[in-house]
């Protein structure tokens, strides 16, 4: 069984680095290949989509999965998965239609609302589709799903390399490029599910519906609050600012989103054993304390090397026309550790299964995004936004800090720990 968990461990690790240096060496090529421009048009329809995407994680993994461990009849995991299924392709829908009433409403030009909806095919694949990696993930299968997910990235990679040696600079092309990932992902789960499902109609249940749906709320208002934090300082920005200002903002945080990464993949290597399996709460506590001073420590030395070698990042990855974003990048980066911190905190009340403590935080930095950036955008520009990102990751390692202080050392393991 360790030797099963740690090859699970060690696919999913493979799979994260290895979508994140894909996704360091296509958004590079993104830059090169669309210019300034039209790399801001792209990551503005990709900020509109990502936010999106969020309503689609209704009913997610940690609903889906603890009822599939616990019952094991395949028709009773098949009929689960059917109506799972069913409440993330119509949140899918949803999300879509989302999509294309903001670039109404906000009259987005084609260079903009064109690769935001092809963009938005992913979010009525990805999502849907994912079911069948709880699925795997209740039996104990990481292995196939990371291979599908590195199969698709590799294809995706192809693709946008092809158009970039092409030398074409057309945002809806690469939009389309982009979509290959989730196409073709979600037709190999698909096919690898279907190929081993019990083949037994299932019936429509409002009942059970109504259940996922009810037990996934909270879960689902965390994840959009979360989302939504991440990217709304991109819709607050633009209007404000120039297409090169913006594209250099954007190009800055794509290379912190891949750096802050490494917050949660040492979480989710660092967790189960020393967090999770811990029975009681001050010994996780202690543990979580350790946990989070380490990981500011590296999201500190990270940042630093970030920061000194920005003008080196930038031209290697982006070239001379996003030389603006050097500054903007030495600023972020130091500003990132901050992340880092946030999600060591994070594992308490993950811990203690108060999943309401993770919505409450989010929904913090969200708001604090939001007023900050609407105050400091129209003044400071880009690095407005950056102060919007510095305070409401500071209020939120402040939430959590707040959580650990409260907890008093002595209590129990909340009932059902992992042990």
């Amino acid at each position: 069984m360790r030797r099963q968990v740690a090859s699970n461990l060690a696919w999913m690790l493979t799979e994260r680095g290895l979508q994140v240096a894909g996704g360091i060496g296509i958004v590079a090529m993104l830059a090169r290949g669309l210019g300034p421009e039209g790399f801001a048009h792209f990551q503005y329809a990709q900020a509109v989509v990502y936010i999106a995407a969020s309503v689609a994680l209704i009913c997610g993994g940690e609903v889906v999965i603890p009822r599939l461990v616990a019952n094991t009849d395949p028709a009773a995991q098949h009929r689960l998965v059917v109506h799972a299924f069913g409440l993330r392709f119509g949140a899918g829908v949803l999300a879509y239609l989302m999509i294309g009433a903001f670039m109404l409403v906000t009259q987005q030009g084609p260079e903009t609302w064109i690769p935001a909806l092809i963009l938005g095919i992913a979010v009525l694949l990805r999502e849907p589709s994912g079911i069948v990696t709880a699925w795997m993930q209740s039996h104990t299968r990481t292995r196939p799903n990371a291979v599908i997910n590195i199969s698709s990235l590799i294809v995706k990679a192809a693709v946008v390399g092809l158009l970039f040696w092409l030398g074409n600079q057309s945002v809806p092309a690469y939009a389309a490029a982009i979509s290959v990932e989730p196409i073709l992902a979600a037709l190999l789960l698909a096919q690898f599910y279907l190929s081993r499902a019990p083949k037994t109609p299932v019936n429509a249940d409002a009942g059970l519906a109504r259940e996922l749906f009810s037990n996934g709320t909270l879960f689902w208002v965390s994840f959009m609050l979360m989302m939504g934090s991440r990217r709304v300082d991109q819709l607050l920005l633009k209007p404000f600012v120039s297409l090169s200002e913006f594209g250099a903002y954007a190009a800055t945080m794509q290379i912190l989103d891949n750096f802050v990464t490494v917050a949660s993949i040492l979480a989710a290597g660092i967790a189960p054993m020393y967090v999770y399996a811990q029975p009681t709460l001050a010994q996780a506590r202690r543990n979580i304390a350790r946990i989070a001073v380490g990981m500011v420590a590296v999201g500190v030395m990270g940042g630093l090397i970030i920061a000194i070698s920005a003008h080196w990042i930038i031209q290697l990855l982006y070239g001379s026309a996003f030389a603006s974003a050097a500054e903007l990048l030495q600023l972020a980066a130091i500003v990132s550790a901050l992340v880092f911190a946030d999600v060591g905190l994070t594992l308490l009340p993950v811990y203690m299964r108060r999943p309401q403590l993770v919505a409450i935080k989010w929904g913090i930095v969200f708001a604090t995004t939001i007023v900050v950036d609407s105050i400091a955008i129209p003044h400071l520009g880009a690095r407005g936004a950056i102060l919007g990102y510095a305070v409401a990751n500071l209020l939120a390692i402040a939430f959590g800090i707040a959580i650990w202080l409260r907890q008093t050392q002595g209590t129990p393991a909340p009932h059902g720990a992992k042990a």
